[in-house]
């Protein structure tokens, strides 16, 4: 092929929008020769190509958007290591078939058993899927709330934050004591994403101990609960901390430590 016609049939594909075309049409044509394949074969050929480079262009971006702290996958989550994670659960919740029923995730356990790793990994699949997720911690998840409220973006905020994402994902709830106020805010997220779009939550506390990080209201923490129980799945994580197994293997620290 001559260089003005590819520079037409690149002219083309621009004002189509295709992007994998211009860089697979000459390949696939020289084997659809060679093969003897039909017209319309090749062009499925050409078609598909351009379909997984959209897909792929996809996750790339869903990913990105995501803002997960690191990379984590379910097979890179060592099961035989922590306690009381449900490999068969996991592998099923990798399915999605939880986001399609708008279920909750609420991940239990001590910290570094890798409740956040089981999230981020369960979040990638969505991403990867092309689904919208959202991961955040619950302490930035607040600030961006209150943030909001003073620039006068609360309502906008909600809708493209909390309300947009297919999965939205609250790391280290817990972890921080939050006032009344804050305790609020965490409720309306919660009751805006009820029965409408799935939630994973990771906690270093039982059920029993949210109700000290709700600035002690036990009417707010009880319809908090309820709301997040009532489709949901909950995993309860023990054992020693993954982050530090080595070093206690190898005597850096006691095990008692």
């Amino acid at each position: 092929m001559d260089s003005l016609q590819h520079e037409r049939m690149v002219s083309v594909c621009e004002k189509l929008k295709l992007c994998a075309v211009p860089n697979c049409y000459d390949q696939l044509a020289e084997a659809a020769v060679r093969q003897e394949k039909s017209y319309i074969q090749f062009l499925e050929e050409v078609l598909r190509a351009e379909e997984a480079f959209r897909k792929e262009r996809s996750r790339e971006v869903m990913t990105r958007m995501a803002k997960f702290p690191a990379p984590k996958t379910i097979e890179g989550y060592d099961f035989s290591f922590a306690a009381g994670a449900p490999k068969r659960l996991i592998q099923e919740l990798a399915g999605l078939t939880f986001l399609k029923r708008r279920e909750n995730v609420l991940l239990l356990g001590p910290s570094g058993v890798g409740k956040t790793h089981l999230a981020i990994a369960l979040g990638l699949r969505a991403a990867e899927a092309g689904l919208k997720v959202r991961f955040t911690t619950a302490a930035d998840l607040i600030l961006q709330l209150e943030t909001a409220i003073r620039q006068g973006r609360y309502a906008q905020t909600m809708k493209r934050s909390v309300s947009g994402p297919s999965l939205l994902i609250v790391d280290e709830v817990g972890y921080l004591p939050m006032t009344g106020d804050q305790a609020n805010l965490f409720f309306q997220v919660v009751a805006k994403r009820y029965e409408s779009g799935s939630i994973i939550l990771t906690s270093n506390l039982s059920f029993g101990e949210w109700e000290t990080v709700f600035s002690g209201n036990t009417a707010l923490t009880s319809a908090m609960l309820d709301r997040l129980l009532h489709h949901s799945h909950v995993i309860q994580i023990k054992g020693d901390s993954y982050r530090l197994k080595d070093k206690i293997k190898s005597g850096v620290f006691g095990k008692n430590n």
